[in-house]
């Protein structure tokens, strides 16, 4: 157990979220409990974990979530370890929430993406079809994030874009997608900020520079594919191929990423009987798939020469590729990485703050 190394939960503490900060204590070694100075609140090392308050030990945990992230169906998994179809189930739930905290606190965050690509993939289910929008980043293969709706439509891409744009700084910034038309309205509509006037009313919204939008156009005929049109919507065929750097326009990266999904999760697998009951499984398991693909599967194509341990690759995976994170994570690492809350804010109250708060704040606030 290591105090420095860990944070208080506690969403009405002053130091919340904050770690190295000399506040944690070791409150029991048996229980493996810790105690905040500031809140006097107790807490288990496992809260905000997956495993937290699990009765099952977190070598089962571990190997069943990384066994249903890659396409073991639940009824195998219950075979084989003797669970109860519920608990597997809720495995699966709690997993993909804590994944998405993850994704959330990790990966989307402001950086320079270059080229993106986007696609969407169609899943099936007891009461109709869904669609699972998903973006990818070319240079790293990182997964930025998806979407699930139930239409095909602006909605659907738009809230796909916004997640994108959590992740993108204002540079040169390429998207590749397929010949749906809502694109290029949708990257249009997300990609601009207001200009301060100074004057009241709405202010106007600018566009950012150096947004371009490209798309692949396939000709199809008896079910195969006879054509292919490249086609620039948004900007100048000399932008676009110096973000490509002597690539030609393509969807492959993120065709590739949904062969990945598809092949993981049963419910996007073309006539599969395997249809999922409610949206919110879909939503779990894309999350679950994708950040164990992020952070725990190492990608062939992103390996570099070296000589460790007397092989000739390292190897690496899409967060260690976009400098996320120092080494490849396991399964059980990811399951047992605790988000940190956000940072306490005084509260704002009428008159005048107290001394305790203004003691609080000056300590807690810089």
């Amino acid at each position: 157990m290591d105090p420095h190394t860990t944070f208080c939960p506690n969403l009405g503490c002053a130091a919340r979220g904050r770690t190295g900060a000399g506040n944690i204590r070791i409150h029991s070694q048996k229980e493996r409990r810790y105690k905040c100075q500031v809140c006097g609140k107790t807490f288990s090392e496992t809260k905000g974990t997956v495993v937290y308050r699990l009765r099952t030990t977190l070598d089962v945990v571990s190997l069943v979530v990384a066994l249903l992230s890659h396409g073991c169906p639940v009824q195998a998994i219950v075979f084989a370890f003797g669970l109860d179809e519920r608990t597997v189930v809720k495995w699966l739930h709690r997993a993909g929430k804590h994944c998405e905290q993850v994704q959330a606190h990790v990966v989307q965050r402001p950086r320079d993406l270059g080229q993106v690509q986007a696609d969407e993939i169609r899943a099936k289910t007891q009461s109709g079809v869904v669609w699972l929008a998903l973006a990818i980043q070319t240079g790293t293969r990182l997964w930025l994030g998806g979407v699930v709706g139930r239409e095909r439509d602006l909605g659907l891409i738009k809230r796909l874009i916004q997640t994108v744009r959590t992740c993108a700084l204002c540079r040169p910034l390429l998207f590749c997608t397929d010949g749906l038309r809502v694109y290029g309205r949708a990257i249009r509509e997300v990609f601009r900020e207001p200009v301060p006037t100074g004057q009241g009313g709405r202010p106007r919204l600018r566009p950012w520079d150096g947004v371009l939008i490209a798309q692949v156009v396939k000709q199809y005929a008896q079910r195969r594919v006879v054509g292919i049109v490249r086609r620039i919507v948004q900007g100048t065929e000399a932008q676009v191929h110096a973000v490509l750097g002597g690539q030609s326009i393509n969807t492959a990266y993120i065709e590739r990423l949904n062969a990945t999904f598809r092949a993981r999760l049963a419910h996007l697998t073309r006539r599969s009987r395997a249809l999922a009951r409610q949206t919110a499984t879909l939503h779990v398991a894309m999350y679950l798939i994708g950040t164990v693909y992020n952070f725990c599967t190492k990608h062939k194509s992103l390996r570099r020469p070296g000589l460790v341990n007397g092989h000739k690759w390292i190897p690496r995976t899409p967060a260690l590729a976009a400098s996320l994170t120092d080494h490849c994570w396991t399964v059980r690492e990811l399951l047992l990485y605790r988000v940190p809350p956000s940072r306490w804010v005084p509260p704002k109250r009428r008159g005048r703050p107290s001394q305790a708060t203004k003691q609080l704040a000056a300590q807690w606030c810089t």
